[in-house]
């Protein structure tokens, strides 16, 4: 089973061990890409002792937050921590990586793929610096990453995938970067897309959204169950509790939807 994840925009701060070792990051297969990236967003916040409003303007910053251009900047020297403890949020909080058991952490750092505007994608126990770089952002050199990232993780998604499951739990902008294809075998086939819905109005809510999925990904670790592929995922989940209704694509190859109910958030 393989579980695509959002980052979350708040992070934690850097360590303070090692650096960065762009060499020891999951799916090497992106490494050219990530210094791309990597070079042109450091540049960008380098640059903004001279132009303070351009980087915050490109990536989206309010005046409140300049502190992370200076964050930015010092990509390359910041220490460095597992992407699991960086990234933070509401998705993140209701996951409790720290407090999972050692079945489970193992379970984690071999399904959990975390897309990143800076990084494409990473495993949660890849040791990387807090940063600031949404896949929404438009680089200058680069252009828009959601679209810049399309044609590397088309490269390496496919073996990623494996044969198994692929849970997706994105958000819209993260989506883009990658879609299971045709050309991609039955990686499409074997791809179920979540959303979480409040029961009564039936609409998507930010908080019930992402904590619900957090508590998804958490029952599926604890549990230690591993579908093999949407249809199982379903059993799986409601025999976990949760209350799924499901969309089956109206022809074979193509991924599932799946609406998880919730009342409210406990």
């Amino acid at each position: 089973m393989l579980v695509l994840l959002p980052p979350s925009e708040g992070k934690a701060a850097s360590g303070r061990g090692a650096p960065l070792k762009p060499e020891g990051l999951s799916l090497p297969g992106l490494a050219a890409a990530r210094a791309a990236v990597l070079d042109e967003l450091v540049e960008l916040c380098v640059g903004a002792e001279a132009d303070d409003a351009k980087a915050r303007d490109v990536l989206g910053l309010s005046e409140g937050l300049r502190g992370e251009i200076a964050k930015n900047a010092e990509l390359r020297t910041a220490g460095a921590r597992p992407a699991g403890e960086i990234y933070t949020g509401v998705l993140y909080d209701a996951l409790d990586l720290a407090s999972l058991d050692a079945a489970a952490k193992k379970r984690a750092a071999r399904s959990l793929l975390v897309f990143s505007g800076l990084w494409g994608a990473v495993r949660v126990t890849d040791r990387i610096p807090s940063y600031r770089c949404s896949m929404g952002v438009k680089l200058p050199g680069l252009g828009a990453l959601g679209a810049y990232w399309r044609a590397p993780m088309a490269e390496v998604m496919p073996e990623v995938a494996g044969d198994g499951l692929v849970l997706d739990l994105r958000s819209a902008a993260y989506a883009s970067a990658w879609k299971p294809k045709a050309s991609d075998g039955d990686v499409a086939g074997r791809t179920a897309s979540v959303r979480v819905l409040h029961a009564p109005t039936r609409k998507v809510v930010s908080h019930f959204n992402k904590a619900t999925k957090g508590r998804i990904v958490r029952s599926l670790l604890t549990s230690g169950a591993a579908p093999s592929g949407p249809a199982e995922l379903v059993d799986v989940l409601r025999g976990l509790g949760y209350e799924v209704e499901v969309e089956e694509p109206a022809k074979g190859g193509r991924p599932w939807s799946l609406d998880v109910l919730v009342d409210e958030i406990h």
